[in-house]
């Protein structure tokens, strides 16, 4: 629900040739994470047995990503991230957005 509307039937993700229907913005968004060399890693609950169809899927949809981690279950996700030595910049970032909402809104 963050990149893809989420199936009411979940039973479909675990099919390869299942059709992803990419959200509003998604791709304009991953496009500007590209251009920028920003590293992509996508988390998703769907379990480590569905990485083949996952992977297709997302292929298909045209999604881009450095890394994809599989098997987070629907609680909280927390990130925790060191600054370089003698910055005080922040270098990672979450974003929250509502299921099935898109992006078009993200600015980054």
């Amino acid at each position: 629900g963050t990149l893809t509307k989420h199936p009411k039937d979940v039973g479909l993700i675990q099919d390869p040739n299942y059709e992803l229907e990419v959200l509003s913005g998604v791709k304009e968004f991953l496009y500007t994470i590209d251009v920028n060399r920003y590293h992509l890693v996508i988390t998703t609950g769907r379990k480590e047995s569905g990485r083949e169809a996952t992977i297709k899927q997302l292929q298909k949809a045209g999604i881009l990503y450095d890394q994809l981690i599989m098997g987070f279950g629907g609680g909280d996700r927390i990130l925790i991230n060191d600054r370089k030595e003698g910055s005080d910049r922040d270098t990672a970032f979450a974003i929250n957005v509502t299921r099935n909402g898109g992006v078009s809104n993200l600015k980054i």
